[in-house]
């Protein structure tokens, strides 16, 4: 089948959805479909007789030209359209419904402002071709935005959601509490539960590399704790002040940990100042955005990996799975959809609580935890591995196909 995925960011942008999209085309691709990604031109090339105007327009078009290298490195790339208007991840791409025309079946994945809706129009031209969605997350937001978010899930979601023919949630812990759940109730045939995977080979137990301490001056006697996520607006709900005020616990009882945080974004420096407000500055290490090749590597560093986002904005947790298949367990806030993965590799605990993540933290290191480095990397190979995970949404996309053609 000729099949479009569309999505609001892929990369090398890093974002979970973007990743989720990846490797299943990757995937879908070895089973003999013909996969194309569609996502928003995030930065307009300058073309020799419009030289870029103002440092911020310098800096677009550099950014630009390193995602399209990037993108050639990858095996599966995105065409990526123009839009006409754009903010953050949101994007109007109009032109978007006659580009879906020469395709057997469209997947959408939600949310995506300015777009899920063309979709939609999109499916009332073509009732004979098959629309799945996959509701990724909720949207949370303070202000303004919080209010067109809970307007958009009132009057648009619903609208959108049932003009699928399908619809798949990573999980119905997650979808029974969601903006989403009034859907589901309704018509529960319609959805699925897949999970997302995990890529096994590129996530392994490694030998910590020495480099990496060096490079970060890393203490060797003390454990190190991993983060991984954005540190933008947009990933507001990732709960890294709650991971700083649970470090501050644990220096206060002499028992304290280091912490590494992989990420960039316009917040770090206000985590870096309340990090040193907080008077543990010195036990934690801001590493700036990382190449996806070293990524796993520093997984292998790690002793314990933290995810201690606040609100159901998580519904997963990608990190989660990519600590496990490295053979790191997991300590991760007791939220729909992301305690089912954290429950499989380590502990839950209530969300922006940071006496109890304290706890968490330091019960792992004083218990024997010897085996379960690879209890939590056969879990990751038995239930997230990608490739019965894409065989499962192939068949869903051939049953699809059967049931609107009759």
């Amino acid at each position: 089948m000729k099949i479009a995925h569309i999505v609001c960011t892929f990369p090398p942008y890093h974002g979970g959805m973007g990743n989720v999209v990846y490797q299943t085309v990757s995937e879908l691709s070895t089973l003999g479909h013909e996969v194309e990604v569609l996502t928003p031109m995030y930065y307009a090339p300058e073309s020799p007789e419009m030289p870029p105007e103002t440092p911020e327009d310098v800096d677009d078009a550099l950014i630009f030209q390193e995602q399209k290298k990037a993108q050639k490195e990858l095996d599966i790339t995105a065409r990526q359209l123009k839009p006409r208007l754009q903010k953050g991840n949101a994007a109007y791409i109009p032109q978007i419904k006659k580009e879906l025309d020469d395709f057997d079946l469209v997947h959408l994945h939600y949310p995506f402002y300015g777009v899920a809706n063309l979709v939609r129009k999109w499916k009332l031209r073509n009732p004979q071709k098959p629309l799945v969605i996959t509701y990724h997350m909720d949207n949370r937001g303070p202000g303004f935005m919080g209010l067109f978010f809970k307007y958009y899930a009132k009057f648009w979601m619903p609208r959108i959601l049932n003009s699928a023919d399908a619809l798949i949630a990573s999980s119905f812990d997650y979808i029974e509490s969601s903006n989403a759940s009034s859907i589901y109730k309704q018509n529960p045939e319609k959805w699925h539960e897949m999970p997302f995977g995990v890529d096994l080979e590129n996530f392994k137990p490694r030998e910590k590399k020495e480099a990496l301490f060096v490079r970060h001056n890393l203490n060797k006697d003390l454990p190190i704790v991993l983060f991984v996520g954005g540190m933008d607006e947009a990933h507001y709900f990732k709960g890294i002040p709650v991971l700083l005020k649970a470090l501050r616990l644990m220096k206060k009882n002499d028992t304290p940990v280091q912490v590494v945080l992989v990420g960039e974004g316009n917040l770090r420096e206000q985590f870096e100042f309340e990090a040193k407000g907080l008077g543990v500055g010195k036990l934690v290490h801001f590493v700036g955005k990382i190449s996806q090749e070293e990524l796993p590597y520093y997984y292998n560093l790690a002793d314990l990996f933290v995810l201690p986002s606040v609100n159901t904005a998580e519904a997963f947790g990608m990190v989660l799975l990519e600590s496990m298949a490295s053979g790191v367990p997991v300590v991760a806030s007791d939220l729909p959809g992301v305690r089912t993965v954290a429950s499989d590799g380590g502990v839950v605990v209530p969300p922006n609580n940071p006496e109890e993540l304290a706890k968490a933290i330091v019960g792992y290191f004083i218990k024997n935890n010897e085996g379960l480095s690879s209890q939590v990397r056969k879990i990751a190979e038995e239930k997230y591995n990608w490739g019965p995970i894409t065989q499962e949404l192939s068949e869903l996309y051939t049953q699809l196909a059967k049931k609107v053609q009759v």
